[in-house]
């Protein structure tokens, strides 16, 4: 499979590039393209990680399949061949890649529900004893399960900022106060019966991001679901509370670029191909048992 870092289709209306993604307005629907682009520290690396979007763009798919019965998702299609004819052409970078999706009217915070006491949520128990303003037990150690998981949203940053949190009462200011409970609620349904399909298949989901959007009428998830780029997950038969956990998402990248002296802004490091390698095995390791299936060749 091809390393694909950005796609180029000039008959088709590029509508947003993110981080990972490409946006194309196809008129009644969006064209979503998972590139093998990675982000760490809000900065995008110079290297892809080889099979990274098609790992993305698969196991979004078997979440958002697992979740259909607690709420809807966006997509219309994840088969090239039901794609509009304006896309045929571009069929071979696609293929397995890509998401034919609703024009939905995104809500304007990101919800993160925790599980685990780990990364940003670790250090803001350190400094103040509790995760976005909500109080904890004292004691806890790093990576412990926490007594109940936690809803705690963030502003949605520009491309190359930082996602600010905030307090569910900001959101609700956001959102509405309805329509921020909902979208509370159905996380955390989200995430409950997330944890206990993962349990299954050995992986621990320390915490996870999510983003939502308005459909003629109706809440409905958007972008991607429950991803190594918007999750951690944890391997549970290595599972020790007390410090960092070995991971099945870009954590490890995280962990190597710590080491360097660079200030976490653009321009990145370069990645040795070790560093870029063990991070795709960790990617395609996370699909294969998560979905059972691995990454398909050609």
């Amino acid at each position: 499979m091809s390393l694909v870092l950005q796609t180029d289709f000039p008959d088709l209306t590029l509508a947003a590039r993110g981080k990972v993604r490409d946006i194309y307005d196809l008129g009644e629907a969006l064209l979503i393209v998972t590139s093998d682009r990675i982000s760490a520290f809000d900065v995008i690396m110079n290297e892809g990680i080889p099979d990274k979007g098609y790992v993305l763009n698969q196991i979004s798919a078997f979440w958002f399949r697992q979740m259909e019965q607690i709420v809807p998702n966006h997509i219309i299609s994840t088969d090239v061949a039901d794609f509009p004819p304006s896309c045929q052409k571009y069929a071979d970078i696609l293929r397995g890649r890509s998401m034919l999706v609703k024009k939905a009217q995104p809500l304007p915070a990101e919800c993160i529900v925790r599980g685990y006491l780990s990364g940003s949520g670790w250090k803001d128990y350190q400094a103040t004893g509790a995760i976005c303003g909500i109080a904890l037990p004292a004691g806890l150690k790093e990576s412990d399960q926490l007594p109940q998981p936690l809803f705690t949203p963030s502003t949605k940053a520009e491309l190359g900022t930082h996602d600010e949190n905030i307090s569910f009462q900001q959101m609700a200011e956001l959102c509405g106060q309805e329509l921020a409970e909902q979208v509370r609620d159905v996380t955390l349904r989200i995430y409950s019966r997330a944890r206990d399909i993962a349990a299954e298949k050995g992986i621990i989901i320390a915490d996870t991001k999510f983003e939502y959007g308005m459909y003629q009428g109706e809440l409905i998830i958007i972008d991607e679901c429950m991803t190594p780029d918007s999750s951690r997950f944890w391997p549970s038969d290595q599972y020790l509370p007390g410090g960092p956990q070995p991971s099945f998402d870009k954590q490890f990248l995280r962990d190597y670029l710590e080491t360097l002296e660079w200030g976490k802004s653009a321009p990145a490091p370069p990645l040795p191909a070790e560093i870029i390698e063990k991070t795709a095995d960790k990617y395609r390791e996370a699909l294969e048992k998560i979905t059972g299936q691995g990454v398909l060749q050609g």
